[in-house]
């Protein structure tokens, strides 16, 4: 209920202070696991892309902010679950799985900090090891725009890459990396054609 309450006043909040407009609803499955990988901006970013999908979503968010307790709280509540940044943290890892194997929904910003548009930044294989382990499509997803108020801003999600593209292949850092390649350049294609 709270989720719900808390996704349509942040999804009025975009749409009538930054003219959102989502794209691509139909790639997001209506039900079952998925990872959706978005590329990262800014700090707004989770609460854009969650009130852009139909469905509750569930994010990694980084341990500091569970250290405050009435944000600690609200956090959880609207789906979000610690993450240690830096390094590999198992705990987290061991959740995502689990919460793909409950037919949930998770979402994860390979990039791991906000990016500035138009620069490189190292990306992170960890999404589609997920994906690999959870055997659960990654849905692309690219915030396109300037994050400027009543500027017109946009989030597009693409087709899934599916887990099953590298069934042949054995679960590792290398196969989770050619994964990851993929979706990134899926959400490249959706920033150049969209943008």
């Amino acid at each position: 209920m709270l989720y719900a309450l808390a996704r349509k006043l942040v999804r009025g909040f975009f749409r009538l202070f930054f003219r959102l407009r989502v794209e691509g609803v139909e790639h997001i499955p209506e039900e079952g696991s998925a990872i959706i990988c978005c590329n990262h901006i800014s700090n707004i970013d989770p609460p854009l892309v969650g009130c852009s999908i139909p469905r509750k979503v569930h994010f990694m968010a980084k341990e500091e902010l569970f250290r405050i307790p009435l944000l600690k709280s609200l956090i959880r509540a609207l789906g979000a679950f610690p993450v240690r940044r830096g390094a590999g943290d198992r705990q987290a890892l061991k959740h995502s799985i689990q919460l793909l194997g409950e037919g949930k929904l998770l979402v994860i910003f390979p990039e791991g900090t906000r990016v500035k548009d138009g620069r490189e930044s190292k990306v992170h294989s960890g999404a589609a090891y997920i994906a690999l382990k959870a055997n659960a499509p990654i849905v692309p997803a690219a915030i396109v725009g300037p994050i400027k108020m009543f500027r017109p801003l946009r989030v597009v999600f693409g087709p899934p890459v599916h887990p099953s593209l590298y069934a042949d292949k054995k679960i590792n850092t290398q196969t989770a990396a050619e994964m990851i390649e993929a979706v990134m350049a899926e959400i490249r294609r959706i920033r150049r054609e969209h943008g």
